[in-house]
């Protein structure tokens, strides 16, 4: 019988993830406004935790699935274990909030006030706010006979009021409503315009459910309020779409509206609400016990990602980094099109400007030797440049045709506005395959020229978006070498028509092929391993899940092939197990920016193959999505990407290491100290420096 091979659970990798995301909360080095984003990033992460991958857990154990999974965990038994990890989980975020954050905001001056705290303006300024501006928009709503619990919103903060009702018939004198925390107001509200002069200079803030329990003696006059409690709902928010309805917009319109009203799988509740309120939500809302999180602070920690974006001096936050622009590969060029003939450039975001990007789809829309322009969208900014140059091209003529991806997830209301609007400017606009999400990110454009027909493909690893990537690390390649455009036509073909996929020059597309490439290269590395000629792996994806791919890098691991994989988030490969994965090393990198980027680095007998590309190694991005992964076949690009995976795995600061037990250890600060990000962005400044010195060199000593 063949052995299993180990296999961690991909729900409780997830939860070591975010944990790594928390410990940059404690951080004392990080600025104390970073390390309250990092809190609301951890609560974000958690919600939509919640919404998906939780929600999933249980509606398995609801529908009696009993089979494991390749950890050996039946859906109830691991929520058990999750159960378990999440509560635990949230008593630490709202401990680094009482002891960490808070004290670190009060030493700044920063401070959170109570009610009782303040002094007679700020509760003169208070009760002026409540009466001016929430309570026009307040809605209590009273619970009883006529008046059925109301639907919640996902995600909405609510506060439950128990009132003495004398008219009650019986022994019961309770009653029961519930207010609403207007979502569209600002959930904090500063006072510091009316604090007191002091010393150091003094910021104070006042949370907006406080002000509204302050006056809810106004809301329900005549009644005694015996107990205000906070709570909040967290829904089941994955969508059920069916992709055989006649309309696949209007399949997406429904859903998205049903998501709203899902079924709710975790109830949030303040510390020190009175048990008689807590039975009743939970009797209201038929939740289990379990689902319950008592939290020892303001509930939906989210608020904090808002709060670091207050005023404040910049010793408080991350040093703004400033994208190099234009990036050395690009200066000197106004014409993108002619920087791409002399050869392919890279761009390494956010270090280097995603201009280059936007540039390119606008020249494409305003040049008259541009045929068409053809591209996939996944997730856009809100006000996105690119769509706007999209419309123009169609304006002007241009065939355009843009596969925009309604299914992803939580954009799909965005992406369902953008894909109106483009269908209205004229624009070919598609939804994608039947079944299938369509990830890959590439843009082609087709141009007229002296020597006929040349394709301009631009390939990422990230979105289209102008906003993310300013905070997402991602790699772009521009290329007009002519295999690239035959197999962009052919994928775009693939997408729009009914083209069989085609066997590709240069690309390796999922879902026919990636998986089966990927798999040939690690069974490689591990035949070069045993014949004695250079073999190693270096890979670089979000999520390493792939049960497959797993155990074929064990194989090359017993093979002798040394493989150094950075994994930022969830990993269920385990390293360092003797005579299964002793020479596999797993580091996750957590930063001020966030790892996007795939990479991957193949020896191959000391001829490397080097591809980036859109795709994770997960069942998903390998089966059931249309992903791109390209070579990387110029030489300087080439000694680039290998850089950047050395430099990643040089890294000191923001480095934690994978260990045999599934915990991470940070990597020992050495010296000097090296932070892959901000070594990156010193790269991105001396590459453009060396360029410009280059190009002025050239203008001093012309040639003959």
């Amino acid at each position: 019988m063949k052995m299993k091979l180990p296999y961690y659970n991909r729900e409780l990798s997830w939860m070591d993830f975010n944990a790594r995301v928390l410990e940059e909360c404690y951080e004392p080095e990080n600025p104390v406004l970073e390390r309250c984003r990092f809190l609301g990033i951890s609560g974000s992460n958690l919600d939509e935790f919640f919404m998906v991958r939780v929600a999933g857990v249980l509606e398995q154990i609801e529908n009696h699935i009993t089979k494991q999974d390749p950890s050996g965990l039946t859906p109830a038994a691991l929520y058990s274990q999750l159960s378990e990890k999440i509560h635990a989980f949230s008593k630490r975020q709202y401990s680094c909030l009482s002891r960490s954050i808070l004290p670190a905001l009060k030493k700044e001056g920063i401070h959170f006030l109570r009610i009782e705290d303040m002094n007679e303006e700020q509760m003169e300024s208070i009760t002026d706010y409540f009466h001016k501006v929430l309570f026009p928009v307040l809605t209590p709503l009273a619970i009883d006979t006529s008046r059925p619990f109301p639907f919640l919103a996902n995600k909405t903060l609510n506060i439950c009021v128990r009132l003495h009702d004398e008219t009650a018939k019986g022994s019961d004198k309770n009653a029961f409503a519930v207010v609403q925390v207007p979502g569209i107001l600002p959930r904090f509200l500063d006072l510091s315009e009316v604090t007191e002069d002091s010393a150091i200079p003094s910021r104070s803030f006042v949370l907006l459910e406080d002000v509204i329990i302050h006056g809810l003696d106004t809301l329900f006059e005549g009644h005694k309020i015996l107990s205000c409690t906070m709570f909040r709902i967290t829904r089941d928010s994955d969508l059920d779409i069916d992709e055989d309805a006649s309309d696949l917009l209007i399949e997406v319109q429904k859903s998205i509206k049903k998501r709203k009203r899902g079924k709710p799988v975790r109830l949030e509740i303040g510390a020190k609400a009175d048990k008689k309120t807590r039975d009743f939500l939970i009797h209201s809302l038929e939740i289990a016990p379990d689902e319950v999180y008592e939290q020892n602070g303001p509930l939906d920690l989210t608020l904090f990602s808002k709060f670091a974006g207050i005023q404040a001096p910049e010793d408080l936050t991350f040093k703004k980094l400033i994208p190099v622009n234009p990036p050395a590969d690009f200066y000197g060029y106004t014409d993108m099109f002619a920087a791409i003939r002399e050869k392919d450039r890279m761009v390494h975001h956010p270090y280097e400007s995603f201009d280059p990007v936007v540039n390119f789809i606008r020249q494409a829309a305003d040049d008259r030797s541009v045929l068409a322009i053809k591209q996939t969208l996944y997730r856009v900014s809100g006000h996105s440049p690119i769509i706007a140059a999209l419309i123009r091209a169609a304006e002007n003529g241009k065939q355009v045709t843009v596969l925009v991806e309604l299914k992803a997830r939580f954009d799909e209301e965005n992406n369902i506005n953008w894909a109106m609007l483009l269908e209205h400017a004229g624009c070919h606009v598609i939804y994608g395959l039947v079944g299938l999400k369509t990830h890959c990110k590439i843009t082609l454009v087709v141009r007229k020229e002296s020597d006929g027909i040349r394709r301009y493909v631009h390939m990422g690893t990230g979105n289209y978006n102008d906003s993310t990537a300013k905070l997402y690390t991602d790699i772009g390649l521009f290329t007009c070498r002519e295999p690239f455009g035959v197999d962009a036509s052919s994928l775009f073909n693939v997408l729009t028509g009914y083209s069989q996929p085609p066997i590709y020059n240069e690309m390796l597309v999922a879902p026919h092929g990636l998986r089966s490439a990927f798999e040939y290269m690690i069974d490689r590395e591990a035949a070069n391993a045993a014949r004695g000629l250079p073999a190693g792996i270096t890979v670089k994806v979000n999520s390493l899940v792939d049960e497959k791919i797993i155990n074929k890098l064990y194989t090359a691991s017993q093979s002798g092939v040394k493989i150094r994989l950075i994994v930022r988030g969830i990993c269920c490969l385990i390293p360092g197990i003797p005579g299964v994965s002793e020479n596999i090393t797993v580091t996750s990198i957590v930063g001020q920016l966030l790892e996007h980027s795939r990479i991957f680095l193949f020896e191959n007998g000391g001829n490397p193959k080097i591809y980036m590309g859109s795709a994770d190694w997960m069942p998903r991005n390998l089966d059931r999505r249309v992903e791109l992964v390209f070579p990387i076949l110029d030489e300087d690009a080439r000694k680039r990407a290998r850089c950047i995976l050395d430099t990643i795995l040089s890294d000191n600061v923001n480095a934690r290491v994978m260990q045999s037990d599934t915990t991470f250890v940070r990597v020992p600060a050495g010296k000097p100290r090296v932070n892959c990000q901000t070594t990156f962005i010193k790269q991105a400044r001396q590459m453009q420096k060396n360029k410009i010195e280059e190009e002025h060199g050239k203008q001093a000593h012309p040639k003959a």
